[in-house]
């Protein structure tokens, strides 16, 4: 059985391997030139990493993700592994690890796969798009991220 995981890696009979995709080069290299809205201080941006543990990918993008946390101390940071809280994420169909999530209660920031890259992910928070009304998948996520921090939280 193979499973893709596009971008990142590529598991074939449980064995990780990288393999980049020839186009996502274009896709990170996107101009983001909205700036953010500011924030209110009482909704916070949730910034989350949706991620499966079997991916060395991800697993890899883990200390980084929480470098970047540190370092944003504006957001909040959660890193959701779509198979073991499946019962929130599973909405989203996730093919492409990490997908990166940014959202609050007043919209989707953004949604979509990232490279896992501290600098990347930075440079994604430092030129946020305006908020876009939310799917019904990311309004039951931040619920339960709200509902339950604790478990998702990261640094």
């Amino acid at each position: 059985m193979r499973f893709f995981c596009r971008i990142y890696c590529r598991i074939d009979n449980g064995a990780a391997r990288f393999i980049p995709h020839p186009f996502f080069s274009i896709l990170a290299l996107t101009d983001f030139s909205a700036s953010a809205d500011p924030q209110s201080p009482g909704d916070p941006l949730w910034v989350v990493c949706l991620c499966a543990e079997w991916c060395g990918a991800c697993r890899e993008y883990r200390p980084l993700f929480e470098q970047v946390a540190r370092a944003h101390p504006e957001f909040r940071f959660a890193w959701v592994d779509i198979e073991d809280h499946a019962d929130i994420a599973d909405d989203f169909d996730v093919e492409t690890f990490p997908t990166m999530l940014v959202a609050n209660s007043a919209g989707t920031r953004f949604l979509g796969p990232l490279l896992p890259h501290a600098e990347t992910l930075a440079r994604l928070l430092g030129a946020l798009q305006p908020a876009q009304a939310s799917a019904s998948e990311v309004t039951t996520l931040l619920d339960a991220l709200a509902h339950d921090p604790e478990i998702f939280t990261v640094a």
